[in-house]
């Protein structure tokens, strides 16, 4: 878990911790629990505190595509832009890993950037961060071919969960990278006989 006065920029402000325990609501969810679909209303942000969610993208032939992840004291820095415009959400988030999530009102969200900040350094660095991995994204897209985008993807993964087996399924990876199932089985096939993974019944071991 990853209590707020972990977070770098709140260190040097207790008072910043303080408000955000006592403005913020807590809750639990499972792994698959939709945190919030695409053109929804954004009416508080989630800072996790506990477990990851992943970011898709819907296609306009209804694929998805995996934008990011965010992980334990972290937030979405799409909610973020949506929310302070009195927008609808661009994205999905789900919980990849059982999560434990504590959402700040947007009129909190608006003060507390007058009021402190830190708290504006912790946007600011989320933003930085996102605005990155999109870019990783739009290359991977364009230049990697899709085995390298599923190679990559697996070591995230297991990046994410500490974790070298994963309990995934093919249409799962499928969606995260804009695919076809048939196709992530195919390349999973290719590298299991290359040794680099071992498939099982919904699991990939990394070797």
């Amino acid at each position: 878990m990853e209590s707020l006065e972990q977070i770098t920029e709140f260190k040097s402000s207790p008072e910043l911790v303080e408000k955000l325990y006592a403005n913020g609501i807590r809750k639990e969810y499972e792994s698959g629990s939709v945190i919030v679909n695409e053109n929804a209303s954004i009416r508080s942000i989630p800072i996790v505190t506990k477990g990851t969610l992943k970011v898709f993208r819907t296609e306009e032939d209804g694929r998805e595509i995996l934008l990011y992840y965010i992980k334990a004291g972290e937030s979405c820095i799409m909610s973020f832009l949506g929310g302070m415009h009195n927008d609808t959400s661009k994205v999905k988030a789900e919980v990849e890993e059982d999560a434990e999530i504590l959402f700040l009102p947007m009129d909190k969200v608006a003060l507390f950037i007058k009021e402190y900040p830190q708290w504006l350094d912790y946007i600011f660095r989320l933003y930085h961060k996102r605005f990155e991995e999109l870019l990783e994204i739009v290359n991977a897209i364009t230049f990697k071919k899709i085995d390298e985008r599923l190679l990559a993807l697996l070591h995230k993964k297991q990046e994410l969960t500490e974790n070298n087996i994963l309990n995934i399924t093919h249409e799962q990876l499928a969606n995260e990278l804009g695919t076809a199932r048939v196709v992530v089985s195919r390349l999973l096939k290719q590298l299991e006989e290359m040794g680099t993974v071992r498939l099982g019944r919904n699991k990939i071991t990394l070797m």
